[in-house]
């Protein structure tokens, strides 16, 4: 992320003086996919990709913002009535309006940002920008005031309001309470968290990004939530207490075998064995054990492709390639259907799995995959 660019273009497109720097990253989650909704675990991380943005109070009650990347510049009120009609200012004046609900007295401000987060590869652009604006408004109109967890809420809450997506909290979470160096366990129903470490010495933290993106995710993720309710509905009926397909084993499962669907079944059993494998991961971290970590992620992988059903032929033609090459861990990252790769490569096998993975992946597929190294790093700061 390179402070110099943002600031030139701040001074170029305002009054020549400059304001206050801040950053907030985009995350990964290595491990820990459609637990959320069901009451269990994720394990994100943040990443040294996200957004940069300048930001100097204007002493009016508009916002004047420029975006660096889309060479596209805005002006908007404060009030509800003045939301923009570009979508990426409908984040910033989103993130204003949250603020201005939790009593932060939100002035005008002239800013320009810019990030190197990659649109459409699954690592939360759109939260790295909330994140970013949501600190810098705490810290320049509310004292900071606020605190982290709130901030994070501002920018879910943003997505809901202001966007039209209905998300959960770990983009937002990450991208605030990232820390260098480690992952973040967030139990997606107590929103309690624990930091474990994440320094995997001889080994890198690659994306391998398919560049699909099919259309049927949405339908096909709202049909997997209707699944999941359907198990818990009829493992309630003997369990009373259970509230999610986290509070259920497989010995329950396998109870109602019977008075459920094989498809919702096989939806349930992912879920179930996913969060333990969260758990599992959090062990072998602890213990620096990054083989056993390998193992989860593809056990991870087949899950979301042959229970699940996620993944599609660009994903499982990328975990096999990284079996293959040797790779310690590969899987889909994200919701699915798309997207990419997420991979643990000894640092002796990464020229060769690189170099396979584009070379194979274009002789089937046309086009060459994108690929991005990733390093876990801090969240949301001012930038001195």
């Amino acid at each position: 992320m390179d402070i110099e660019h943002v600031r030139s273009r701040f001074i170029k497109h305002f009054d020549g003086t400059t304001g206050a720097v801040y950053a907030s990253p985009g995350r990964i989650n290595l491990i820990g996919e459609h637990t959320d909704y069901n009451g269990g675990f994720v394990f994100p991380g943040a990443i040294d990709k996200g957004m940069i943005a300048e930001i100097k109070p204007n002493g009016t009650k508009t916002v004047k913002a420029y975006s660096i990347d889309l060479k596209d510049y805005v002006e908007f009120g404060l009030n509800e009535e003045d939301a923009p009609r570009a979508s990426w200012a409908r984040y910033i004046f989103g993130v204003c309006r949250e603020m201005i609900k939790r009593g932060v007295d939100v002035q005008g401000f002239n800013t320009a940002f810019a990030g190197d987060v990659p649109l459409g590869a699954g690592m939360s652009s759109s939260a790295a920008l909330e994140s970013t604006y949501a600190y810098a408004l705490n810290d320049l109109f509310g004292d900071n005031k606020i605190d982290k967890f709130e901030l994070a809420k501002v920018g879910q809450a943003t997505e809901h309001n202001y966007c039209g997506v209905n998300c959960g909290i770990m983009d937002q979470f990450a991208s605030v309470f990232g820390k260098k160096g480690k992952l973040i366990r967030l139990d997606c129903r107590s929103l309690e968290y624990q930091y474990y470490p994440f320094e995997p010495v001889g080994y890198r933290l690659v994306l391998v990004d398919s560049v699909v993106k099919h259309e049927l995710a949405s339908s096909a993720y709202n049909k997997r939530r209707q699944s999941c309710e359907a198990v818990v509905a009829a493992i309630q009926a003997r369990h009373p207490h259970v509230e999610f397909l986290r509070d259920c084993t497989m010995e329950m499962l396998q109870e109602v075998k019977a008075e459920v669907s094989e498809e919702d079944y096989k939806r349930a059993e992912y879920v179930i064995e996913e969060i333990q494998r969260v758990l599992d991961v959090c062990d072998a971290l602890e213990k620096g054990d990054y083989e056993t970590v390998g193992q989860k992620m593809y056990e991870t992988h087949h899950g979301m492709s042959k229970l699940y059903e996620v993944s599609c032929e660009e994903l499982d033609f990328l975990n096999d390639i990284a079996f293959d090459c040797g790779v310690t861990g590969s899987r889909v990252m994200g919701g699915g259907f798309g997207g990419c790769t997420i991979n643990l490569v000894k640092d002796e096998l990464y020229s060769t799995f690189i170099e396979t993975a584009k070379e194979e992946f274009k002789k089937k597929f046309g086009r060459s995959p994108k690929i991005y190294d990733v390093v876990i790093s801090d969240g949301a700061r001012r930038l001195e």
